[in-house]
Parts: C-alpha cells; sequence; structure tokens
C-alpha cells in the first residue's frame, strides 16, 4: 500500500492547521441562547456574544494543541490524523506548547471586556476544565467520555445566555444536553465503522455498534420531543399565544426533525465520523439549517 506523505507546511501554516479553525463552527451554538431570546440584535447583546465566541475559539484550539501532543503517538497511526501538524513533525512540541499558553491566556482575559464576566468565566473555566481531563484521563472511561465531549457543546450555548446574563429555558437545556450527546454518539459510531476498535482510539473497544445505535435513537427521540416541547411551550420561548411568531417557531419543528433524521441515515452510512462537516459540506443539512433559522428570524424578530 502506497503511503502518502503529508503536505510540507511552513511554521505558521502549521500552527494555523492544528488550531483547527475549521472547528470553530461549533462556537456558533454561543449565538443559539441569544437568538433564541429574540436579543441577538441588540447591540451590547451581540458585542458580548462575539466576545465569547472568540474566547472558546481560543481556548478550544489550546485543548486542540495539548491534546495533538498527547496522543501524537497514536495520531501517527491513523489513516488521517498522521497528517495533523504535530504528527508530522511539521509542527514542533515547544511551538505548540507556547501556542496553547498563549491561546489559553488570550481567551481568559477577553471575558473581561463583558460586563460582570463571572458568569462567562463559570462557562469557559469549566470548559477548560473539562477539556484538560478529557485530553489527560477522561477520553479512556467509557461512557463518561461521551458525556465529557458533549459538554463542550452544551457549555458554548449556555455561553451565550452567560456573556448577556439571558436566562434560558428548562426545555432549551434539554435540547441542547441531548443534541450534543447525539452528536457526539453518532461521531463514535461513525468512528467505530470506519476505523474499528483499534488502537487510534482505543475506547470504541468499550463499545459495540448495536450499542451506539440504540443511544443513537434515545437521544434523537429526547431532543425531537423536548424541542417539540420548547416549540409548543408559549412561556418557554417567551412568545404569548396570540403572537403573530408563534406559529412559524411551531413550524421550526419540522426542519429539526428532518435533520435529525439525516444525520441518523448519514451515521448508519458511516458518515457520522465528523459531524461538523456536515455543517460545512453537506447541501441538505445546510438547507435545512437555513429553513430553520428563517422561521426562527420570522417568529422571534419579525
Amino acid at each position: 500500500m502506497t503511503i502518502e506523505a503529508p503536505i510540507e507546511r511552513g511554521t505558521l501554516r502549521a500552527l494555523a492547521s492544528a488550531m483547527r479553525p475549521w472547528q470553530w463552527v461549533k462556537n456558533g451554538l454561543i449565538i443559539v441562547a441569544p437568538a433564541a431570546a429574540g436579543t441577538l440584535l441588540h447591540a451590547n447583546v451581540a458585542r458580548h456574544t462575539a466576545i465569547a465566541f472568540v474566547a472558546f475559539c481560543f481556548v478550544a484550539s489550546a485543548g486542540y494543541l495539548l491534546n495533538d501532543l498527547r496522543d501524537v503517538a497514536a495520531d501517527r497511526e491513523h489513516p488521517t490524523k498522521r497528517f495533523r501538524a504535530v504528527a508530522s513533525g511539521q509542527l514542533g512540541a515547544s511551538s505548540a506548547r507556547t501556542a496553547a499558553a498563549v491561546l489559553v491566556v488570550g481567551g481568559f482575559l477577553l471575558p473581561l471586556a463583558v460586563p460582570r464576566p463571572q458568569d462567562l468565566y463559570v462557562v469557559l473555566g469549566l470548559y477548560a476544565a473539562i477539556t484538560l481531563a478529557y485530553i489527560f484521563w477522561l477520553k479512556t472511561v467509557a461512557i463518561i467520555e461521551l458525556g465529557a465531549v458533549a459538554s463542550g457543546y452544551f457549555l458554548r450555548a449556555i455561553a451565550g445566555a452567560a456573556a448577556s446574563h439571558i436566562s434560558v429555558s428548562t426545555w432549551f437545556l434539554v435540547v441542547v444536553s441531548f443534541g450534543a450527546l447525539f452528536l457526539v454518539v453518532g461521531k463514535r459510531d461513525g468512528e467505530l465503522k470506519q476505523i474499528g476498535a483499534g488502537t487510534t482510539r482505543k475506547v470504541l473497544a468499550e463499545y459495540t455498534s448495536n450499542f451506539l445505535d440504540s443511544a443513537l435513537t434515545m437521544t434523537a427521540s429526547v431532543v425531537v420531543t423536548g424541542y417539540c416541547l420548547w416549540a409548543f411551550d408559549a412561556s418557554s420561548t417567551g412568545l404569548s399565544k396570540n403572537h403573530d411568531g408563534v406559529l412559524p417557531v411551531r413550524l421550526s419543528v419540522i426542519p429539526v426533525v428532518f435533520a435529525m433524521l439525516f444525520i441518523l441515515r448519514s451515521v448508519e452510512a458511516g458518515n457520522g465520523a465528523a459531524p461538523e462537516d456536515l455543517v460545512l459540506h453537506d447541501r441538505t443539512v445546510q438547507v435545512l439549517i437555513v429553513v430553520w433559522a428563517i422561521l426562527m428570524l420570522f417568529g422571534v424578530y419579525l
């Protein structure tokens, strides 16, 4: 078998690649809470949300660098991860550690630009702590590692509310929590089908396809149920029963259900190993997201 050589990159390009800016799409969850509350277009809320977004980008990229340093040996045995900047030797360990330190400092300085930043610091601190625990320990503990990764999505969604001190409904928390777990379980299922329970992610040996498929069905059911309860509960959406926006918000259930079904089909086909790729490259998912956003725009703002 021919082994493809890694693409040659300079130090700056290698560092930029190791920071994984394409993963920042996950930080888009930060806008969900203020958007659902109808306050995202307020100048202060938009500014605070942008600050939280950049802070999470910095801290998340620092985590990716530390993770690559920790897993460099295993990554070199992986069919695609061996091309990462650290695993391929194009980014030195000392440079990666220095960059991670700078990113963490920058990420934790940014919330100072937000009034009463304590709430945002709690969320960002929890994210950083869980990320470190995952890198050095939790990634080898079955089930718990699913929750650790899912918490990253959950904390991103809460960060948007924390930055501007927005209250969120119980159903919002349910949807975000189980939606995050759904994505992580789908990722593990895709990895198990693509690379099997090998040495690249040892915890995969603790799972079976039947277990992960059952977990996917369970989490998808909770997400859809929770979203329906949120959309049809006027007190949760903040809209009165007679408000013109109630109908579009309720109709937003349709693209959510179809998106969940499409993702389930993709995972079943073994394409769930990188959930962010569905958002970045899959036209069907992109169209469903746009339809959902239009319905929410009309329902909450127009």
